[in-house]
């Protein structure tokens, strides 16, 4: 058995998460008082006990995901288990790079909050949009782009699964795109409820930013191979980090390839880290032969050490 960890991105919060998972683990308890402390403010309280409207404001999402995420990863540390390769989806990046020891955690969970920061200004609120298209070949999608390019920026932002493709661009774009989707087949496309055109060039402001930042921090080794979101390769030297999370902002996030390339490697068991589990989702949809386990909770916690156990015996 060769297990994998994948990380969540963005979209995946809700209130409450990670609760249960506090209340049993001084682990975890430890890496959340330490995520209040580097940035100054109770990322707990809001994860828990917070509005919804304030958890989905990029910045505050950005380091509550990431705080889950390291500290699920002190428990399956704890237990025993570790990976032989991770990757994570867009934020979950962040998350990989943090389980490699690339980055230590007080670093990374500032640098996610500037990050989240930098997105949410890049574009004003309305003029960008994003919309998840299901049922489209790339190629149909890719003709249905010409005409709306005639109203705005439109591109692939997310590689999610063969058969579920997300946009991004201006607003205007993206609305003919989804009308044109729909008259040339899709099954559903759907706008998503995100503050801005992620991955695209429209990014191009928050990528600038986030260069200044990450070019205040010196990157360590990796202990275990990361799979980058542009290229979906292992990254080869850490000297390439800085570059990749710099793109990896305004470009499309190949995460179908990604996985495909860690099977490839011989990864044989998944365990998505971070709340709700919409990786799960499209794992089954890429490769159903793969064992698939997720942390968020208490119950799914205890369904994936029994679960390991079991392929280990």
């Amino acid at each position: 058995m060769k297990i994998g960890f994948i990380f969540s991105g963005q979209g995946s919060q809700y209130v409450g998460m990670g609760k249960e998972l506090y209340e049993n683990f001084q682990s975890f308890r430890s890496i959340c008082e330490r995520a209040n402390e580097a940035l100054d403010f109770n990322i707990t309280n809001l994860m828990f006990h917070g509005e919804k409207e304030q958890l989905n404001i990029t910045e505050n999402t950005q380091p509550a995901i990431l705080t889950m995420s390291a500290g699920i990863l002190s428990i399956l540390k704890e237990k025993g288990i570790e990976a032989e390769a991770v990757a994570g989806l867009s934020l979950g990046e962040y998350s990989a790079l943090y389980a490699s020891s690339a980055i230590d955690f007080e670093t990374c969970v500032k640098l996610v909050k500037k990050r989240g920061h930098y997105m949410q200004e890049a574009v004003p609120l309305g003029v960008g949009g994003m919309a998840a298209i299901i049922g489209l070949s790339e190629e149909k999608l890719k003709e249905c782009f010409v005409e709306a390019r005639k109203y705005g920026v439109v591109e692939i932002s997310n590689y999610n699964t063969p058969k579920q493709l997300v946009i991004g661009g201006e607003a205007k774009a993206v609305e003919v795109a989804i009308e044109l989707c729909k008259e040339a087949g899709a099954r559903r496309a759907v706008p998503l409820k995100v503050s801005g055109p992620f991955h695209t060039p429209l990014l191009e402001e928050a990528s600038v930013n986030l260069a200044k930042e990450l070019n205040n921090i010196e990157f360590q080794d990796m202990k275990i191979p990361v799979l980058t979101n542009v290229t979906a390769e292992v990254i080869a030297d850490t000297s390439q980090i800085k570059d990749l999370l710099i793109k990896q902002v305004k470009s499309s996030v190949k995460w179908t390839e990604t996985i495909r390339n860690m099977i490839d490697m011989g990864i044989d068991t998944f365990i998505e880290i971070g709340p709700s589990r919409t990786l799960s989702g499209f794992l089954r949809d890429i490769d159903r032969s793969v064992t698939t386990f997720n942390v968020e909770d208490m119950k799914s916690l205890n369904k994936t050490l029994e679960g390991i156990l079991i392929k280990n015996a």
